[in-house]
Parts: structure tokens; C-alpha cells; sequence
């Protein structure tokens, strides 16, 4: 397995254990987001993305976080020892969304994260650095907020591809992608085109 590219957004404030977030291209072909690096007693390590784990009010069967104490949806009191136990005695409130199988391959991605997070650690000292983490969702909601729909119904002719997480020229520190001319190619989009 190779691991083609490895994307590092730093988290500001050194006292915090979460170090920064970061994705993973596997064969230029596959794409996960929401590592997590974590400072751990031993060193950095690298955390899978993962989700709250919940379950359901008694009374209206609403979805819970396991710490909640109340229902959100019906207010009922929910019961404190609703969470499955780690052999610890730690209570279980999270599950991984993707993870290796093996020692092999969990390896791997953390040698080559935390390479990439030392290099940008360096590439964050010099001037003019940008970050080149994309915030999953960030540019899709700036437009639909704006009322822009028809910058995101684009649909590729034939032979072209397009992703909304392909690299995009550089931004200044401060500039968001609504302010950026790297939104140039603003295809015109008709209700129905591209149904047919």
C-alpha cells in the first residue's frame, strides 16, 4: 500500500493534546479525512476518524449521545451506565469509522503522518505559509450560504474530471475560497443540464 499524499492542518495553542488534523490519498486513489494527531505520554500518535457511539430514548426511541443525560428530543432522564466497558473500566463513547487491520499497515500510516507533521511544523515558520488542508464541506457551505447553487451543481464535460478537494491554487492566511480567483472556471448551468 502506498500512501501518495499526506495533508497536515496544525491546531493552534501548544497546552491542547489534539496536535492537528490531517488526510491520507492511498494510490493516488483513496481519500480519509479527520486523522487525528493526538499528543500522547509516550509521543504523538495518529487517531482514526471516528464517530460518537449512541442509542435510543426508552420513551420516543430518539438517537442519544451516550453522556447525555436527558433525552434531546423528549427530555426523559436517560440512565448514566448506558455505555458498553472497556476491560478498564473506561467507558466506550466512540467508534472508528476506518482503521488498519493490521500492525503492518496502522504502522505505516503513523510513520508517515507524523513525517508529514514534523515537515509542516518546519513549513509553518516561514513566511507566507498556507495551509494546504481542505476543512471537508468548507467551500460547498460558503456558497450555499451565499445563494451561489449554480457554483455547485458544476458537471464535467466529457474527459474532465472534477473533485471538490482537488488542489486549488494558494490562498493568503486571511483569504477565503469566495474571495479567491481560483473560482475563474464558473461554468454556466441550467436547470435539467446534464440529465440527459
Amino acid at each position: 500500500m502506498e500512501i501518495s499524499e499526506v495533508r497536515i492542518k496544525l491546531m493552534n495553542g501548544g497546552q491542547d493534546r489534539l496536535l492537528g488534523f490531517c488526510s491520507i490519498t492511498i494510490e493516488q486513489a483513496f481519500v480519509i479525512r479527520d486523522l487525528k494527531i493526538i499528543r500522547g505520554d509516550k509521543g504523538p500518535f495518529v487517531a482514526m476518524p471516528s464517530r460518537k457511539l449512541t442509542d435510543r430514548c426508552p420513551e420516543c426511541r430518539s438517537k442519544n449521545a451516550l453522556r447525555s443525560a436527558y433525552c434531546s428530543s423528549c427530555g426523559k432522564p436517560l440512565s448514566r451506565n448506558r455505555s458498553v466497558k472497556f476491560p478498564d473500566g473506561r467507558a466506550r463513547l466512540y467508534a472508528d469509522i476506518a482503521h488498519p487491520i493490521n500492525c503492518e499497515c496502522r504502522d505505516l500510516i503513523q510513520q508517515r503522518v507524523l513525517f508529514a507533521y514534523d515537515e509542516e511544523l518546519i513549513l509553518s515558520q516561514q513566511a507566507g505559509y498556507v495551509c494546504r488542508y481542505d476543512d471537508f464541506g468548507e467551500f460547498e457551505y460558503e456558497h450555499a450560504e451565499a445563494g451561489h447553487w449554480e457554483e455547485l451543481l458544476y458537471v464535467p464535460q466529457d474527459g474532465e474530471s472534477h473533485r471538490w478537494d482537488d488542489r486549488q491554487e494558494a490562498l493568503g492566511p486571511h483569504e477565503s475560497c469566495a474571495e479567491s480567483a481560483s473560482l475563474a472556471h464558473k461554468p454556466e448551468v441550467n436547470f435539467g443540464d446534464g440529465v440527459f
